[in-house]
């Protein structure tokens, strides 16, 4: 399995990104992240889903959605997905901006594929 289908996997399926890297110190190819900002996207994703489960849900159902459509490169999709989570819990805005952020995606999301 490349590197990429397996970090596509933990995301849809909503699976620790700590096992994810795990298994890519397994592995002989390189990630998009680094571990530090992979562990700190799955803190931050067990955060929201403990304090905002209807923003942790609303991110998921919105990836659904881009992957539905498919109007672009779909191995951009859970790395735009780990960007914005990334972006939770360490600035001004609040999750659910961000989470609206990411819904405006459907709408302008890789209009030239």
């Amino acid at each position: 399995m490349l590197l990429i289908e397996a970090f596509t996997d933990h995301i849809l399926n909503k699976k620790s990104l700590k096992d994810y890297v795990r298994y890519r110190k397994t592995t002989h190819e390189r990630g998009e992240f680094n571990d530090t900002k992979l562990i700190q996207a799955e803190e931050n994703l067990q955060r929201l889903k403990t304090e905002a489960p209807e923003v942790y849900e609303e991110m998921y159902n919105t990836l659904s959605e881009i992957y539905k459509r498919n109007r672009g490169l779909p191995v951009e999709y859970p790395l735009d997905f780990i960007r914005q989570v990334l972006r939770m819990y360490k600035n001004s805005l609040t999750v659910e901006e961000i989470c609206e952020e990411y819904k405006r995606m459907l709408d302008h999301y890789h209009h030239d594929a």
